[in-house]
This record gives structure tokens, sequence and C-alpha cells, in this order.
């Protein structure tokens, strides 16, 4: 059980999912930063950035709340050919991204921050998996773009939504894929003390 409240620093709906399975159901208090990468700045380094500064803009922001709380703060990306691929701008911007992820392997890069109740840093970190996309026949793309809800995720598209039938493979952390690396996330809050052993206990039967 949680020996401190846990605040997520996400509106993302995937993520409070993710850790609602580990029976944890944190208050959201999304950051509003400034999401514009840096010049010649790297993918992984800009997702810890962007993980840093939702962590410490989340907790500045609800101070009272984050005082005696953990902060977790995630940023997800989607690299292809060195290229970061972010939310769509709009549909023409999404069937682009399609079209270009088709057939391909590309990158799926998360930062997470934890902050301490103190605010202090307690583990940053970047994580990768590598997804492989089958190729997407023409007939397919239209019918895709009507259904799938693409336009707040990474390159377009959700592993847990209509894109699955895109995906051949996962090499890594699945659930970093769909926004958040519940086995490095759940690592790091054990060691620094945020849960116990385990943060839920599954009842069978």
């Amino acid at each position: 059980m949680s020996r401190a409240p846990l605040i997520l620093a996400s509106a993302s709906p995937r993520r409070r999912e993710l850790l609602s399975w580990l029976g944890l159901r944190p208050p959201v208090r999304p950051a509003d930063v400034d999401e514009t990468a840096n010049s010649g700045e790297s993918a992984p380094d800009f997702v810890l950035r962007m993980a840093r500064e939702k962590a410490h803009a989340s907790r500045a922001a609800h101070r009272s709340e984050a005082a005696q709380a953990w902060v977790l703060a995630a940023d997800t990306v989607v690299v292809l050919d060195d290229e970061v691929l972010g939310k769509p701008t709009d549909r023409d911007d999404a069937r682009t991204m399609l079209r270009r992820l088709s057939g391909r392997v590309h990158e799926v890069l998360t930062g997470t921050c934890l902050l301490a109740p103190g605010g202090d840093e307690v583990r940053c970190r970047c994580v990768r998996s590598e997804v492989k996309f089958r190729v997407v026949r023409d007939d397919e793309v239209e019918p895709y773009l009507d259904v799938a809800a693409w336009s707040d995720k990474a390159g377009g598209y959700a592993v847990q939504g209509v894109a699955a039938m895109f995906i051949q493979t996962i090499r890594g952390s699945w659930t970093n894929v769909m926004g958040l690396p519940l086995s490095e996330v759940v690592e790091d809050m054990r060691e620094a003390g945020a849960v116990g052993p385990l943060p839920v206990v599954e009842a069978h039967g």
C-alpha cells in the first residue's frame, strides 16, 4: 500500500488506467509546460526533460497538496528515422504518420520522473521499446482514421486500440508503448519506499 499519497502529473487516461491495474488511483494534476524540443536535443533527452519539467511544474502548481505526496510524471514519444513523431496536428498529419510507420520498425520512448514528498528527484529514466508495424494496406488507412482515437496519441496510434491490428512485434515493455513502463515505475517506487513489496494483492477465485 502507498506510504504517502501519490499524485499523477499527467492527464493521460492510459496512464491512469495502467496505475489502476496496480490498485493505485492517484489524483490527476497535469502540468502546463512548453513541450517544444530544444535545438539539437535528442529524443531520450527530450522525454527526460519533459518528465522532469512536468513533475516539478505539477508540484509547484499544487504545492499544498503535493508537499506530503509523491509526484509521478511521464512523457512518451514515437521515434522513426531519428525523428520524433509527436501527436498529429490533424487528420492529414495522422495519415502521413501511419504511412511512414507502415512496414517499419520504430521506437517508443517514455521518460518518467518520480519526486519524493520533499520535492527531491528520486529517479528519472528513459525506457525504450521497439515496435514493428506490418504493411498497412491503402484501403485500411481511411477507415482507421475514421474510427481510431489518434489525435492525442504520439505517432497517431494506441497499442491498446484499433492500431493493434497493425502491430507485428514489440521488443521491450508493452506498457511503455501504452504510455507508462509499469515494471520500471514500480521498481523505482519500491526502492524509494513509495509502495510496499506489492502495490496491490490480487484476489483469486
